[in-house]
C-alpha cells in the first residue's frame, strides 16, 4: 500500500465530491445529439414551429462548442458565475434559431436542460463509490456533493436512481446557486451546510483548472483528484496541486478508513493574524477627496469642456449652445445626486456607470441620436468632466503621513468614492505621492461606492490587512466611518475641514456606534501624533 499523504492522514469532518469524474463516469451517446435535435423539434411543433431537423443539430453542435469554450474561459475566473437557464439557450444552444424558436426554448431551459442530459450521455457509478460512501457513513465522515452542472435537477435524479441519495448530507450545484466552481464559495457553502469549515473537508474532483483550484482558494484541508475524461489535459497550465491522485475513487477508500479522528476545533488566533504585530496599523486606508485634497470648482474649465463638448455633438449631428449643453450637464449631475441618494439596497450601494450618468443622467431629455453620442464617448467625457470640475490642493501633512508608513513598512491603501478612478490617479501624481501608495479602490471602478463595506473590504485584500490592526481616515462619518466600521476595521478617524461640518462631525461623535469614529483630527499630520502615543511609526 502506499504511504498516505499529510494531508489525508487526519479524518476529515466531511468528503465533498464532484459528480461527474468522482461519483459518475460519463460516456457521449454516439446517436445522442441527433436524438436531442429530435425532442427539441417536437417540442418547437408544439408551439406551432416548422423547424428543420438538421438547423437544430448544427445549432446545438455549435452552442456546444462555445458552452465548453465558455466553461474553460470561466475556470480561469476568480469568483465566476454561472449561467441561467435561459441564457443557455438564447446564446449559445438555440442562438442560430429564429426568435420564435428561441423563445419557446428559452421558456422551457432548466427543464429541457434536464431531459437533454441523459439523451446526450450515459452516467454510470464510477468504481469504488459504493465502498467509499458506505466507509464515510461507518466512521461518520458527513458527505456532500459539489459540482457545476448546468442542470442540478438532473444531477439529482442520477442520484436517486442509482440508489445513493441518502448518503449526501446536500448537494450542491452551480445552476441552482448561481456561481460555478473553481468560485471556493461553493465549497465553503457545502462545509456550512454540513456544521463544519473547509479546512477540516477533503474536496476530490477530476480536475485541476476547476477542482484542484477550488480547493485551494476554498482551504479545503485536502484536494484529491480521480482521473476520468480530461484530468490530463487541461485547457491551460495549472499551478495548484493536488495533495493525492488516484486512477478511480476506490484509491481514497483506504485512506480513508485508516485516517486518524481529530478533535473539535480549537479556539485560536487565524492564520492570517498569527504572527502579526499588535501594536501600531496594519494599514492605512484614506479617502481622497476631503482627506488626500481639498478642491476649489474651476468654473472657468467647466465652461471650455462644455465647449468642447458642444462642438463634438456639433459634429455628430445634434446643434446646442455651450451654454445649453452646460445645463444639461449640471441637470445630469443634479440626477446623479438624487440617485445616489435612493440607490442602496441590502446593504449593497452601487456607483452609476459612465454610461449610465451621460445616457441616462444628462442625456435624459435628449434625441435618440445625440444619447447615443454620450453613450459611445461616456469613459471619454467623465474624464474630461472630472478635469474640468474643481481643482484640487493636497492637504498639509499628507506627505509626512505617507513617508512615515513607506518607513516603517505599512501599506496605504486609497478608498475612495469617484465618478473618475482615473482622475484621480492623475491628482495623485501631480502631487508626487503615488509612488506611496499601495492599494487603489474607486467607487467608478469597483462598481460599488461607500458606505458599501465592500469598498473597504477590497482594500484590505489588496493589502493582505487585518481589519482589526487597519486605520481608516475619512471626512464624512456617514460613509466613511459606517463602511469602515461594517468592514471591521479598528480604528476609524474623522479629519475635519473636508466635506463635513464639525457640527457633523461632532454629532457622529456622540451618536451610534457604526458612524462614530474613534478620533476627530483637524489636519492629516495629527496621525502622527496618535501614533506615537500608540506606539506606531512617527517617522522618526
Amino acid at each position: 500500500m502506499e504511504p498516505v499523504t499529510p494531508a489525508l492522514r487526519h479524518r476529515p469532518d466531511a468528503l465533498l465530491l464532484d459528480f461527474g469524474g468522482v461519483v459518475f463516469q460519463t460516456r457521449k451517446r454516439p446517436e445522442g445529439r441527433a436524438d436531442a435535435a429530435r425532442h427539441l423539434c417536437a417540442v418547437l411543433a408544439r408551439a406551432g414551429h416548422e423547424a428543420d431537423a438538421a438547423a437544430v443539430r448544427a445549432s446545438l453542435d455549435a452552442g456546444l462548442a462555445a458552452l465548453k469554450d465558455w466553461k474553460n474561459a470561466a475556470s480561469r475566473r476568480r469568483v465566476p458565475r454561472e449561467l441561467d437557464h435561459r441564457t443557455i439557450w438564447t446564446d449559445f444552444l438555440a442562438s442560430d434559431l429564429d426568435g420564435p424558436a428561441r423563445e419557446t426554448l428559452a421558456g422551457s431551459g432548466a427543464r429541457l436542460l434536464a431531459e437533454m442530459s441523459p439523451l446526450l450521455s450515459e452516467h454510470e457509478v464510477r468504481p469504488g463509490i459504493a465502498d467509499l460512501l458506505a466507509s464515510a457513513h461507518a466512521l461518520g465522515v458527513r458527505v456532500g456533493m459539489v459540482s457545476n452542472a448546468h442542470s442540478g435537477r438532473s444531477h439529482r435524479e442520477l442520484v436517486r436512481s442509482a440508489g445513493l441519495e441518502g448518503y449526501f448530507g446536500v448537494q450542491v450545484y452551480s445552476d441552482e446557486v448561481g456561481i460555478r466552481k473553481p468560485h471556493p464559495e461553493m465549497i465553503r457553502l457545502a462545509a456550512r451546510a454540513l456544521g463544519t469549515v473547509p479546512e477540516r473537508c477533503w474536496y476530490v474532483g477530476d480536475t485541476w483548472d476547476r477542482d484542484v483550484v477550488a480547493g485551494r482558494r476554498a482551504g479545503a484541508g485536502a484536494a484529491v483528484i480521480t482521473r476520468h475524461h480530461s484530468t490530463d489535459t487541461p485547457p491551460y497550465p495549472v499551478r495548484a496541486a493536488a495533495d493525492a491522485v488516484y486512477d478511480t475513487p476506490e484509491g481514497l477508500v483506504e485512506p480513508l478508513r485508516s485516517s486518524v479522528p481529530r478533535g473539535p476545533v480549537a479556539p485560536g488566533p487565524s492564520a492570517r493574524t498569527a504572527g502579526r504585530p499588535s501594536r501600531g496599523p496594519g494599514a492605512l486606508l484614506l479617502d481622497q477627496g476631503g482627506v488626500i485634497a481639498l478642491s476649489e470648482p474651476t468654473p472657468d474649465a467647466q465652461a471650455a469642456f462644455a465647449e468642447s463638448l458642444a462642438e463634438r455633438l456639433d459634429r455628430a449631428g445634434y446643434s446646442a449652445s455651450p451654454d445649453e449643453v452646460l445645463a444639461l450637464v449640471l441637470a445630469g449631475r443634479e440626477r446623479y445626486r438624487a440617485w445616489k441618494a435612493t440607490a442602496a439596497e441590502d446593504g449593497r450601494v452601487p456607483e452609476v456607470t459612465p454610461r449610465a450618468f451621460w445616457h441616462d443622467m444628462v442625456g435624459r431629455d435628449l434625441p435618440p441620436h445625440a444619447r447615443a453620442f454620450l453613450f459611445a464617448e461616456s469613459a471619454q467625457l467623465m474624464l474630461e468632466y472630472a478635469r474640468s470640475k474643481s481643482r484640487a490642493r493636497m492637504r498639509s501633512g499628507v506627505r509626512e503621513v505617507l513617508e512615515a508608513c513607506a518607513g516603517r513598512g505599512v501599506p496605504v491603501g486609497i478608498v475612495s468614492n469617484t465618478v473618475c478612478g482615473r482622475a484621480v490617479r492623475e491628482e495623485l501624481e501631480r502631487f508626487g505621492i503615488d509612488g506611496l501608495i499601495g492599494a487603489h479602490v474607486y467607487s467608478d471602478e469597483l462598481g460599488r461606492r461607500k458606505p458599501d463595506p465592500h469598498t473597504v473590504r477590497t482594500a484590505l485584500a489588496a493589502l493582505d490587512a487585518d481589519p482589526a490592526t487597519c486605520w481608516f481616515v475619512g471626512d464624512k462619518p456617514w460613509r466613511d466611518t459606517a463602511a469602515a466600521r461594517r468592514a471591521g476595521v479598528g480604528t476609524c478617524v474623522v479629519v475635519r475641514g473636508g466635506s463635513a461640518s464639525d457640527e457633523r462631525i461632532d454629532a457622529a461623535l456622540a451618536g451610534p456606534a457604526e458612524q462614530r469614529p474613534d478620533h476627530a483630527i483637524d489636519e492629516m499630520g495629527d496621525l502622527l501624533v496618535l501614533w506615537a502615543d500608540a506606539g506606531a511609526p512617527t517617522g522618526s
